[in-house]
C-alpha cells in the first residue's frame, strides 16, 4: 500500500495543513466536508503538494520534516514540486 504526504492550502485562511494518508480524494472530501477536527470551518482546501512516502515509516519521518518548515519554506517547496497537480496529472478527484 501506498502512503503519501500532502500538503492542503486554504485561501480563505491562508492556512497549510500538512499530512499523511494512503488515499488522498477520500481525505481531501473529509477535510472539506467537516469531518475532521483542525480543519473544520476553515476550507475550502485544495491539494498543493503531494508525495509518495517509499516505505509506511518513510511518511511521518517527512510529515515532521514538513511541518518543521516556515510558511517561506514551505512556498518553495509547493512551488518547486511543479505544476503536475493542476495540470491534473495527479490521479484522483476530491469527492471521495
Amino acid at each position: 500500500m501506498l502512503y503519501y504526504n500532502y500538503i492542503l492550502y486554504s485561501e480563505s485562511h491562508d492556512l497549510y495543513y500538512k499530512g499523511i494518508d494512503e488515499n488522498i480524494s477520500r481525505r481531501l472530501y473529509e477535510h472539506n466536508s467537516g469531518k475532521t477536527r483542525y480543519s473544520d470551518g476553515k476550507g475550502p482546501w485544495r491539494l498543493v503538494y503531494l508525495k509518495t512516502a517509499v516505505t509506511k515509516s518513510e511518511a511521518p519521518i517527512e510529515e515532521k520534516r514538513l511541518k518543521r518548515l516556515n510558511k517561506r519554506s514551505l512556498e518553495s517547496l509547493i512551488i518547486s514540486a511543479g505544476n503536475e497537480i493542476e495540470q491534473g496529472n495527479i490521479g484522483f478527484n476530491s469527492e471521495g
